[in-house]
């Protein structure tokens, strides 16, 4: 594997307000006379700048290099928000380096040196991940800071990311079935509703599929929180901030204004949710032009009841009923509305997700006519209208990166 490369904008750390850019932000000209004024390096790097956590262990980063073998190419996972995550093998109780497949396997998120704004991401990752424990939030298990050195030691995440798993083809990476996704949503939901609880308020700002990942059990956890912020207080509304995040996620006011609260991350989860319905990318190049934006084209079906297998990923046939499909659509509907005060909070979404999974529990498989008939003459609209664009991106999706990856289309306005 060749070196990896951030190409996101990177976010202000917790508490801070400084921001700090690439240099292709620079070229781009978005960004207006504000962007011209921060051009000086931030202060010296130190230890100072992290927040008191005893959760957390500091690494040397010869501990780290011999735990993943100099670093070696064979032990990358794939590429993170700012460098590459490699694998690695630690003594369980005294977290020290030992030998290949022994101890606890971890990942270490090794920053790329040549982006010095990528130190406010690891910065944010460290005091955010440090402060929170929570089952459905990745646990950072250390970090490195020496010299220019900037290292990130995780929990291993077996199963690799939920965008895998819906949009890669091999043998590593099999389709969800219908209950993996409702667990994956729920998950994810519950990890949303714990940062976004009167005790944390934390806004994520970057809820994707990349961003999730599986453990061996398909639970899934938040990671990369390079770009979260911590959210108003007292009687503000939100925080006003530079827009950044993935295109296809980010909520359209939030994209308007800069205007960042807790239902912009509501958005970003019915995107998510929609592309575990469909099966299909929150943005999608390889499509017909129509179908290229999934929330746009979804949107007109999700509400009729006769039109909603034209969305549903066919690759799931008869694992769900219509009611539960009904409502997962209806839930995603009402977090992707532009009516912001309308949308539900996370803990109303988890409330309703664990109802679908009750349904989806105690159905049993079963299936009426009406049903069995609605499915047959979708599937046969389906066939008679293949989408050439899918089957090229199935044909040349076959790439294996378990952990997150910068966007191919990050936000710079």
């Amino acid at each position: 594997m060749g070196v990896c490369l951030s190409t996101q904008v990177k976010a202000e750390s917790p508490g801070g307000s400084l921001k700090y850019m690439s240099s292709e932000a620079k070229n781009t000209g978005s960004l207006g006379s504000k962007a011209s004024s921060v051009s000086v390096r931030p202060s010296p790097r130190t230890e100072g700048e992290i927040l008191q956590s005893p959760n957390l262990k500091s690494f040397s980063f010869s501990e780290l290099k011999s735990a993943t073998r100099n670093f070696r190419p064979d032990s990358v996972l794939g590429e993170g928000g700012f460098g590459c995550v490699f694998k690695g093998w630690i003594d369980e109780k005294y977290l020290t380096a030992t030998r290949p497949g022994t101890g606890l396997v971890i990942a270490v998120k090794k920053l790329n040196q040549d982006g010095w704004q990528g130190h406010q991401e690891w910065l944010a990752e460290v005091n955010y991940l440090g402060q929170f424990s929570h089952g459905h939030l990745v646990k950072l298990i250390g970090y490195c800071l020496e010299d220019e050195h900037r290292l990130l030691v995780y929990e291993f995440m077996p199963r690799g990311s939920l965008e895998n798993h819906l949009f890669r083809r091999g043998l590593y990476f099999q389709s969800l079935s219908w209950k993996l996704r409702l667990k994956v949503a729920l998950g994810a939901a519950k990890g949303l509703a714990f940062l976004h609880s009167s005790e944390t308020r934390v806004i994520y700002r970057d809820f994707k599929t990349s961003n999730i990942l599986l453990d061996s059990e398909y639970n899934a956890k938040l990671s990369d929180f390079g770009l979260a912020k911590d959210g108003p207080i007292g009687d503000k509304s939100h925080v006003s901030t530079r827009v950044i995040g993935t295109h296809g996620y980010a909520a359209p006011e939030y994209l308007a204004t800069g205007h960042l609260t807790t239902k912009s991350d509501v958005y970003s989860f019915g995107v998510v949710l929609l592309e575990l319905l469909s099966g299909r990318r929150a943005v999608d190049k390889n499509r017909p032009s129509g179908e290229r934006n999934l929330v746009e084209w979804a949107k007109p079906y999700l509400a009729n009841k006769r039109k909603i297998f034209r969305v549903i990923d066919n690759r799931l046939q008869d694992q769900y009923s219509m009611e539960e499909a009904c409502k997962v659509a209806t839930l995603s509907l009402r977090c992707l509305t532009t009516e912001i005060k309308l949308r539900p909070n996370m803990s109303e979404v988890v409330s309703q997700l664990e109802h679908i999974q009750s349904l989806n529990a105690n159905r049993g498989g079963n299936m009426d006519r009406t049903e069995r008939r609605m499915r047959r003459r979708s599937d046969s609209i389906i066939t008679k209208k293949p989408n050439a664009g899918f089957v090229r991106q199935t044909a040349v999706g076959s790439t294996v990166v378990a952990y997150p990856r910068p966007s191919a289309s990050p936000l710079y306005v």
